[in-house]
């Protein structure tokens, strides 16, 4: 796999918040979903586009992944959070996961 940094900003599809890629930007740091682009990171080669729900959070302080998965497709992808994440989501998608709320490949809006 050959990680190929691609800078850009983008509006978040699932909530609107406007994120300022760095090159490493790969979800909205405010609600944490993602968008299926990849088939190897940055590389924008897949056709999937299918929004990436937030459906756990492995990993402890201050070093946490986002699992995400599609909600078209269903591949599962783990993400590094980021220290610009809103914490208050990363805790609010860790407790669901754990008390089984969070269905998966549901209907992103």
């Amino acid at each position: 796999m050959v990680f190929k940094k691609t800078v850009e900003d983008f509006a978040c599809e699932r909530c609107g918040a406007f994120v300022k890629g760095d090159g490493y930007t790969n979800h909205c740091p405010n609600c944490l979903w993602s968008k299926h682009v990849d088939i190897n990171p940055g590389d924008r080669a897949n056709a999937c586009g299918g929004l990436m729900k937030p459906v756990r959070i492995e990993g402890s302080t201050p070093d946490y992944l986002i699992i995400h998965e599609c909600t078209r497709c269903g591949k599962t992808t783990r993400n590094i959070a980021q220290k610009t994440d809103n914490m208050e989501t990363l805790l609010a998608v860790a407790k669901d996961s754990a008390e089984g709320k969070i269905s998966k490949r549901e209907n992103p809006l």
